[in-house]
């Protein structure tokens, strides 16, 4: 699309590769391009306005690439493929063991994992008499006791103890679970604070080869019942707590267990998963430099493609060097790496300083790109933007029959957008979407950089044809 609009419109391989960057709402396609044009033989001056060409092609098509891919994933796809996007992520949801609805970074007003306490004894109860172990395996549903009090005092918690009428025990479970059960234990208590206890939480990497395709009702079936699983993440997102989820190699899992019970718990199981990953959030610099120092040395190498040095440059072979330490990196999350914040501000830091600078050099000239092509250029980015997304469409629905949510997602990813996931996943109502996300936009993050360079040697050859 980028180089058939190149060779219609005449444009420079500057407008070209902005174009691709806005369309394809990834920055990371400026810097690399950037870079690519610094490396032509051309004087000085055409150099600085191809640069400044692309910060403003960029500026121009982002807005309307981001509101194009957004509104068409949430809005207009579901209505091609004449589904209720709602409905499908209801019923996807429903199929891989998910109850009830789901909110992605919200805070939950009825979460699944809660504490009730309870005094043993009442009509209906069949507590009084039956031991820890006993009343363990009526309750079942992952359903545990965790502490008791007797006349006021503390009880040990262990398996042959008898429960006896008024004891006071603190249960932790599933909310449904503990709704069922609640007339096999007794009447529940309130304002019982002394009874009270905290959660214990241990992320840890799935390194155990053969938990890779195994599903969560199957690692929750060989888990000790006073363990929970809080969270899974995979890559930067996490994903929705269903049975059925997948999981896959460098997972990383979040289970809590109460404060009595959670050093034996966290050792029993964590050689059974992987490896623990400690909660660190300072920035391993070393990895900073590392790959600096090697993008400089990537970045200095050169391959000629016709007239066209074909090189990533200084910030370009950083950006491969990044990509390769952040795929290492997610292979091994439980290497000391940069803190994610951290790495946000670099970023958002750099881009601004490094789109001012371009813009404060030369930002006079970008008003003849605005003048020569108006409103061609942005409609160009919605073409360039759509049409990818329409195709992998048409492909993952008739091709790969992919589920809708799934496949939207995968698309978003696709784009890199981020604020599309949010769009598709406000129409679905769950976060099912996230499964196809994740996989196309670690894809992504690492090729459409790469086709930065590239956009801007291949524009220069299909500029020359056009002009001949």
């Amino acid at each position: 699309m980028v180089l058939a609009a190149t060779y219609v419109l005449q444009l420079d391989p500057g407008t070209a590769a902005g174009l691709m960057a806005g369309a394809a709402t990834e920055s990371a396609i400026v810097g690399t391009a950037t870079d690519a044009i610094s490396k032509l033989p051309l004087p000085i001056a055409q150099v600085t306005q191809l640069q400044a060409n692309i910060v403003t092609a960029y500026s121009i098509t982002y807005i309307f690439g981001l509101i194009t891919i957004v509104i068409a994933t949430s809005q207009v796809f579901p209505l091609l493929l004449r589904i209720d996007i709602r409905a499908e992520a209801k019923r996807l949801w429903a199929e891989m063991g998910g109850e009830g609805d789901d909110r992605e970074n919200a805070v939950i007003a009825a979460p699944d994992l809660v504490g009730r306490i309870y005094r043993i004894g009442g009509p209906a109860s069949a507590a009084p008499g039956k031991t820890i172990a006993e009343i363990g395996i009526q309750l079942g549903d992952r359903i545990s006791i965790v502490r008791m009090h007797r006349h006021g005092n503390d009880v040990a918690i262990h398996p042959a103890l008898r429960l006896e009428p008024d004891d006071e025990v603190l249960v932790v479970g599933r909310r449904d679970a503990l709704i069922r059960i609640a007339p096999l234990l007794g009447e529940e208590l309130a304002n019982t604070p002394e009874l009270n206890t905290g959660l214990h939480t241990q992320n840890i990497v799935v390194r155990n080869k053969s938990l890779q395709g195994r599903t969560l009702l199957e690692l929750l079936s060989g888990l000790p019942p006073n363990l929970h699983i809080a969270m899974i993440r995979r890559g930067e997102q996490s994903l929705p707590l269903l049975p059925e989820v997948e999981l896959q190699l460098n997972d990383v899992i979040r289970l809590c267990a109460v404060a009595a019970t959670y050093k034996a718990a966290f050792s029993e199981v964590i050689p059974l998963i992987g490896k623990p990953l400690p909660e660190n959030r300072r920035s391993n610099i070393g990895v900073l430099g590392l790959g600096i120092l090697l993008g400089i040395f990537l970045g200095g190498l050169s391959v000629r493609i016709g007239d066209t040095p074909f090189s990533a440059g200084t910030g370009g072979g950083a950006l491969l060097t990044g990509l390769l330490l952040g795929w290492y990196g997610a292979k091994r999350p439980d290497l000391p790496t940069i803190n994610k914040d951290a790495l946000i501000l670099l970023k958002d830091i750099g881009l601004t300083v490094f789109i001012a600078c371009v813009g404060l050099e030369a930002g006079p000239q970008a008003l003849d790109l605005l003048s020569r092509y108006g409103i061609t250029l942005p409609l160009i980015g919605v073409a360039v933007a759509l049409v990818p997304a329409l195709v992998s469409l048409l492909v993952g629905h008739f091709f790969f029959k992919l589920s809708a949510p799934i496949l939207l997602g995968a698309i978003a990813g696709q784009q890199c957008s981020t604020p599309a996931l949010s769009g598709i996943q406000n129409a679905a109502g769950n976060s099912t979407p996230l499964l196809g996300y994740t996989i196309t936009y670690a894809i992504s993050n690492v090729v459409l950089p790469l086709l930065g360079p590239l956009v801007v040697a291949l524009a220069g050859v299909v500029g020359q044809m056009a002009r001949h």
